[in-house]
């Protein structure tokens, strides 16, 4: 099976190098890592940009502010990369009526938290298997997972900047 497995990467890498992509020693890690990097731009810059003044905002009365977003992807970076550097407690993020500077620096943290997290995988060690509350999960799984529901709620941070007249950050030119 291992065998099968290296086989298997290895036709998928190829063509990598025959199209003139950089290999690296954990191709596959890198490209989660490159991933991360790249929402994690936008998503800090998108909660930077916004004034404070609509961080309350809400595009409807029973939707989330602005703040609750930005907190949201905050408590779900403290779990995810919290647990792959293992914590055994996610960290809190503040409440959304606080400040932008606090929901900022709350979200840098998790920023942080992730930064350690991502800098740690290996591709020799993304299958390994994790206990998340109950759940086995893959080193893997739970990486690509955290650049999914970034992008998710990057995406519902953009939308509220051009709902406030503003130019998302993987818009800008």
């Amino acid at each position: 099976m291992q065998r099968m497995m290296i086989c298997a990467m290895a036709m998928c890498l190829s063509p990598m190098a025959m199209f003139g992509q950089a290999t690296t020693a954990n191709p596959l890690s890198a490209e989660v890592q490159a991933r991360y990097e790249q929402v994690k731009g936008f998503v800090i810059k998108a909660a930077e940009n916004m004034p404070a003044e609509n961080y309350s905002y809400k595009p409807t009365p029973d939707i989330r502010s602005f703040a609750r977003v930005v907190n949201h992807v905050t408590e779900a970076q403290f779990h995810s990369c919290g647990a792959l550097n293992g914590a055994t407690e996610a960290k809190p993020a503040p409440p959304e009526t606080a400040d932008k500077t606090t929901i900022v620096n709350a979200l840098k943290a998790s920023f942080a938290e992730c930064d350690k997290a991502f800098g740690a995988l290996t591709d020799a060690h993304l299958a390994e298997m994790m206990d998340i509350g109950g759940r086995k999960r893959s080193q893997m799984g739970l990486a690509w997972g955290t650049v999914s529901h970034d992008n998710e709620q990057y995406a519902t941070l953009a939308l509220y900047m051009r709902l406030k007249g503003l130019t998302p950050p993987s818009s800008e030119k």
